[in-house]
Parts: C-alpha cells; structure tokens; sequence
C-alpha cells in the first residue's frame, strides 16, 4: 500500500502530448498494447507481449512475446506487483533495440483510476515507463461505491451505438472512468480509465479510434499474438 501511495503521487491525469490535443491526433503515430496470457494450471509462468500497431491503419509493426516467471503472489487490488515488472522489461527491451518503434501511448489491458487505492495496472506502468497509459477493461471494477445493479445495466443498454459512453461517478464524487460501447455489433461495453499523462476524454476517444472489434487493436493483437505463443 505504502508503494502504491509512493508511486500515485507521480500520476498525471490529463494530456501532456500535443497530439493529444488534435481532434484527430495528429502526429500519432504508434500505438502499444500489452498483455500477460498464463498457461492453463501454472500460475508461475506466462507469456508476456508487447505489440506497437501504426496509428490509423493499426497494423503490427512490431512484436515481443516471450515466456516469463511471475513470482509475485495474486491480491486483488495489487496485480500489478505482479505483472508491470515484466511488461516493463519488455518497453525497456523495445528502447533499446527498436527506440525508433518506441509507442507514443501504452493500452492496457486493465485499470488506471479506477482502482480501490486510485492505481491500478495502467498508472502503475504509465508511471514506471513515463509513458502515456489507457486502462481498458472488460468488467467492472466495483470501486467507491460502483455496482453493476440494474441500474448500471440499464444505462449500458440505453448506449445504441459505438462511439456511445456515459461516467462512472463513484460515491465520493470522482469519476473514475468512462463506460464505452466500442463496436457496434457488441453490446458489452468497455470500462476505460486514465493510466498516466492522459486525459479521460482522450483515453476515450483514442480507445474508439483503435477499434475495429470490441476490445481495441493493440491490446487484441498483444492478446493473440501471447496465446499463439503459448500454443506453439
């Protein structure tokens, strides 16, 4: 707790990139996705990916995947000591050999903000890479008085079309996030939340914009690519 308290001081909620400000993000060019994939029965040992996909067209310009140890226990609300020291390594592994590649914005396969201590997986990568962070998750995080009720599933009927999003405004008062409806053809939402030096609106913009299913196209490659892995 008291590492987390530590490194959320350093979180920056809102844009910092100039690309950030242009309605169409001008001067974005790379867009990253990461994602651990574990093997069935071991929860020792994964595949962790990195992918950087070119902005707008969201093709793979680069992959890492390869089989990592996870020593650190699973606790809810602390995942990421577990798995942000690998996914670090491999941004690390991807500056040094491919710096050129580097990603002008990380997406994860997870929370930012919304999280019970306000960090999660994507500030806490955001803050260790100093690079901007999206959480993107699939499920709800219920945090500070959030509950998936009927109420909140009316709401997420009530988006008709993608691009559609309503707040998540927890009991204190702060809204934590942004529920989207990614795709059309999906009537599950996406939960987006800021990681680092990103701000809500924008994370919710460039998530749309890297859609072309449901779950956007960096973190949807980074999760086929590790799964091909393991399989292979």
């Amino acid at each position: 707790r008291r590492e987390q308290a530590r490194l959320k001081a350093s979180v920056v909620e809102e844009d910092t990139e100039e690309w950030q400000k242009d309605p169409h993000f001008t001067g974005l060019e790379r867009v990253g996705g990461v994602d651990l994939s574990y093997i069935k029965g071991d929860e020792s040992r994964a595949c962790a990916s990195l992918v950087v996909l070119s902005y707008p067209a969201l093709e793979v310009l680069y992959q890492d995947c390869r089989m990592v140890a996870v020593s650190a226990p699973y606790v809810a609300g602390f995942l990421a000591f577990r798995e942000v020291p690998v996914l670090v390594e491999a941004v690390q592994r991807l500056q040094r050999e491919e710096p050129q590649l580097q990603p002008q914005v990380l997406l994860v396969d997870g929370n930012g903000l919304l999280h019970p201590r306000g960090f999660g997986t994507a500030c806490h990568l955001g803050v260790l890479t100093d690079l901007p962070c999206i959480g993107v998750a699939k499920n709800l995080l219920q945090v500070d008085g959030l509950v998936r009720d009927e109420l909140h599933r009316e709401q997420v009927r009530s988006l008709q079309r993608s691009g559609e999003a309503f707040p998540l405004t927890g009991t204190s008062g702060k809204v934590l996030g942004m529920v989207l409806r990614s795709y059309n053809n999906s009537s599950k939402p996406l939960y987006v939340s800021v990681g680092h030096r990103v701000s809500l609106d924008t994370a919710v913009r460039l998530v749309r914009g890297c859609c072309r299913f449901r779950v956007p196209e960096p973190i949807r490659q980074a999760d086929i690519r590790s799964r091909e892995y393991l399989r292979k």
